[in-house]
């Protein structure tokens, strides 16, 4: 089953349990998905890309809501992002992640900052949606420096 067929049993699942914040989340997900130009064909690395960006956007605005003295709407979003959330790949672990980074230098015969871009084009598709991009490009900086 795709994730996209997955994400539609979900919606259909949770509106008849009646799940309101579970079916707004999925709605949410699903409207992005459409979004897309041929969304009925969208490759799942795709999708997963457009739940990465949710999750991120959530989290921006969850650090927006506590600043602004509004917990109530960053604890709506959190329930967003643990919906949403689970279409997400297996997270790989700290151990999995250097062995990935070692793997791309090596491959890609990385010698220092400059071939960092090499690097990241190289780990993108074999890590996405299962780590923080961010963090990966710290990672590899320190790996490189």
């Amino acid at each position: 089953m795709s994730l996209r067929e997955k994400l539609n049993e979900e919606l259909k699942a949770s509106m008849k349990a009646r799940d309101k914040e579970r079916t707004g989340a999925l709605r949410l997900l699903l409207s992005e998905v459409k979004k897309e130009v041929d969304h009925e064909k969208l490759p799942d690395d795709k999708i997963i890309s457009i739940v990465s960006h949710m999750i991120k956007e959530r989290e921006d605005s969850i650090k927006q809501y506590k600043d602004a003295g509004r917990p109530e709407l960053a604890v709506k979003e959190e329930g967003e992002i643990k919906v949403i959330s689970e279409f997400l790949p297996a997270q790989l672990s700290d151990d999995e992640v250097s062995s990935l980074i070692d793997e791309a230098v090596s491959a890609t015969g990385a010698a220092g900052m400059k071939d960092m871009g090499k690097v990241m084009a190289y780990l993108k598709p074999k890590v996405q949606g299962r780590t923080d991009m961010g963090a990966l490009s710290g990672r590899v900086k320190a790996k490189l420096a």
